[in-house]
């Protein structure tokens, strides 16, 4: 089954702000009542002041990710000449398929399109899965940059990217 990640749609953000509330309440990382679920449900609000792409298939809209400027209210931790990766979600039915690989790969290319000089992102230690895309894809750990939330350590990893022609 071929996917195709692209820029969200405007009606298919109401579906985008679900699966990504049912993807972190799956893998345990928030309960559905939690005040960050209200966020990850909110994509009208992330698309109207950050990137929103999607991962689709014949079944519809199956992968999202957000990508945030610095400056952005989305960006929790880029520095001025970076741009950050935000709430990577696979719905659980299509993980294994290299969803999340290939929605981290098109974010890094909308990142240097915006001419990022790099790329951060923040993730829990439990996101073994997501460690492994981002490694993969050469990010690197900066632990001088980890930083609390609440009882969560959150874990910060960068990439260089080389902006755009």
């Amino acid at each position: 089954m071929s996917l195709v990640v692209r820029p969200v749609r405007p009606e298919e953000l109401p579906a985008v702000g679900r699966l990504t509330v049912d993807a972190y309440v799956a893998d345990g990382i928030v309960p559905a009542d939690h005040e960050y679920a209200d966020q990850l449900r909110d994509a009208q609000a992330r698309a109207a002041e950050a990137s929103v792409l999607v991962a689709e298939d014949a079944s519809g809209v199956v992968g999202t990710v957000t990508v945030a400027q610095h400056g952005s209210p989305w960006a929790e931790i880029a520095a001025p000449h970076e741009a950050e990766i935000r709430m990577l979600a696979v719905h659980p039915s299509a993980r294994g398929r290299g969803v999340g690989l290939l929605l981290v790969r098109a974010a890094l290319d909308v990142a240097r399109s915006t001419g990022a000089e790099a790329v951060a992102l923040t993730t829990l230690s439990t996101m073994r899965v997501a460690h492994r895309i981002y490694e993969g894809l050469g990010f690197e750990r900066a632990p001088e940059r980890d930083w609390r939330h609440e009882e969560y350590v959150m874990l910060v990893y960068t990439l260089a990217v080389d902006p755009a022609p």
